[in-house]
């Protein structure tokens, strides 16, 4: 019953994250009632989330390939952060990272609400490579090294906060940010398994349950894609994750 719960969940993030965005409001949670313990479950949310990266990504490569000379600055800064993310995961414990659970799940519900008005407004006040220029290259490094880490700790609301980012850093082509998203998400997703893996702290079993519904419902989610409107899916991401985030919060301080 367990593994079918946890494919069920894979399978609906899988085609959520397609559509959408937002498929680990649905994996991570599931992992937690399936009885893993916070900090591994977290973790292995990270490796079910992979292929859709690397799969998508893939999918956008002729979009990505104009900006390759970016992509080794953009890799290194994903792997440090990516890394350091991870490693901050591990050294808490169970109890210190459950209590965290609830603002990180508010502050990835809170992006995912309002990230395309972030975009948006950040769009309207850029103008190419001008704008990323005057806030300054060192700036924009140093915050795709912090989202990188975000990632690597928590990886719910990464794909969002990336779009806003590269918003920030001059870009306007939606296919080619949608790429770099899915690439940097998934460099970030790398090395912080290789972290977690080389620590035990992925269950393996339920995590790769999981990667399989997600990976199902990838494949799925392109019949889909004609008969359910994406604004109706993001619709029930974010009522489900303010009542997930409510319930965090309410099982964490009552």
């Amino acid at each position: 019953m367990t593994f079918l719960l946890l494919f069920a969940a894979g399978l609906l993030g899988g085609i959520i994250n397609s559509l959408a965005g937002g498929g680990s409001f649905v994996i991570f949670p599931a992992l937690l009632f399936a009885g893993v313990p916070p900090v591994l479950a977290n973790a292995s949310n990270t490796y079910a989330c992979l292929p859709g990266y690397v799969t998508g990504a893939i999918g956008y490569r002729r979009h990505i390939r104009p900006y390759r000379n970016r992509l080794l600055l953009y890799s290194i800064l994903g792997l440090v952060g990516g890394w350091l993310g991870s490693e901050a995961l591990i050294r808490m414990s169970d109890a210190q990272f459950s209590g965290t659970i609830p603002w990180l799940m508010a502050f990835a519900v809170t992006i995912y609400v309002f990230g395309q008005r972030i975009n948006r407004f950040l769009a309207s006040r850029s103008t190419g490579s001008k704008r990323a220029a005057r806030a300054g290259a060192m700036g924009i490094s140093l915050l795709l090294l912090a989202i990188s880490f975000y990632g690597g700790f928590f990886n719910a609301g990464l794909g969002i906060v990336l779009l806003a980012w590269l918003a920030l850093a001059g870009f306007d082509d939606v296919h080619a940010m949608n790429g770099l998203k899915l690439l940097i998400s998934a460099v970030i997703s790398v090395i912080a398994i290789v972290r977690f893996a080389a620590t035990g702290s992925i269950a393996w079993v339920e995590g790769s349950v999981a990667l399989a519904g997600a990976m199902a419902g990838g494949f799925a989610a392109a019949y889909f894609a004609h008969l359910v409107p994406a604004r109706a899916i993001r619709g029930f991401v974010i009522v489900y994750g303010i009542g997930l985030t409510a319930y965090f919060f309410w099982s964490t301080y009552s």
